[in-house]
């Protein structure tokens, strides 16, 4: 899965790396190490601009809130659940079917934290002696420090409490395409721990190489079938993974010193 992702970059630095045509000021982001459901998040989309009289599709930086709202929805209160996707099924899930023909994005980061329990505290966990184990958190990043290019959507949800001039009057979320866990080696894998994805959780982001960016943000592209084709996982032996502070656990901590790598897992985290 994905619950928790850093994306620290500049929207210029975004802009030369996905070709953006458009974004706008007013939308920039402060860098953030510790994203987490409901928060705003950057995304890369191809879309014709609002009012213009040229229909064509722009390469747009947008602004949108992490956690789907599907259009048909009554009410926003499931969005913090609606962060994921599976690739697997996607294409048919009510809540996704429509936004995977039609509204394609990416969703930029440096890399994704995913938590695995130590084997010690899982052995005490099974002996009945601990009921709630302690996780050391991973940060899991390509291995050669380029953008992590998430495979995402995107959905427009009406709030029909509100004025059509009220500026919470339009919802734009998003969801990330979670695949399975890579179970080949990693380019750079921890003295001490994981040496596969998989042996940190059996589901990770989908990353699309810049080969399929293009095809992937397509709006002319609406066949499911199609569609599922660029959904397979990159090469293996991108990535990276290495273990950092606890204090990523919690929501409200945020600042680069949440991606320092640690020399081994924390104590009482060993894996």
């Amino acid at each position: 899965m994905c619950g928790r992702y850093a994306a620290s970059r500049r929207p210029e630095d975004l802009a030369g790396v996905f070709e953006i045509e458009k974004w706008e000021p007013e939308e920039t982001l402060e860098p953030d190490y510790n994203v987490a459901p409901t928060k705003e998040v950057y995304a890369v989309l191809d879309r014709p601009l609002k009012d213009a009289d040229d229909r064509r599709p722009v390469r747009q930086l947008r602004k949108l809130r992490w956690g789907l709202v599907p259009s048909w929805a009554k009410t926003p209160e499931g969005a913090a659940r609606m962060i994921n996707a599976r690739a697997e099924t996607v294409h048919e899930k009510p809540a996704y079917r429509r936004a995977f023909a039609a509204r394609r994005c990416i969703l930029p980061a440096d890399g994704y934290y995913e938590w695995v329990t130590g084997k010690q505290e899982r052995d005490l966990e099974v002996e009945g002696k601990k009921k709630r184990p302690r996780k050391q958190p991973y940060f899991v990043l390509p291995a050669d420090g380029s953008v992590f290019a998430m495979a995402g959507l995107y959905e427009f949800w009406r709030d029909g409490t509100l004025p059509d001039d009220h500026p919470r009057a339009w919802w734009t979320t998003c969801s990330v395409i979670t695949t399975e866990a890579e179970t080949t080696p990693l380019a750079v894998s921890p003295a001490e721990g994981p040496h596969v994805l998989a042996e940190i959780h059996p589901r990770m982001p989908l990353m699309l190489t810049p080969d399929r960016w293009d095809a992937w943000l397509d709006p002319a592209r609406t066949d499911p079938e199609g569609l599922r084709e660029l959904l397979v996982p990159p090469p293996a032996g991108l990535m990276r993974a290495y273990p950092v502070t606890t204090a990523v656990s919690n929501v409200r901590n945020n600042g680069p010193e949440l991606l320092r790598e640690l020399e081994g897992p924390e104590e009482g985290t060993l894996f």
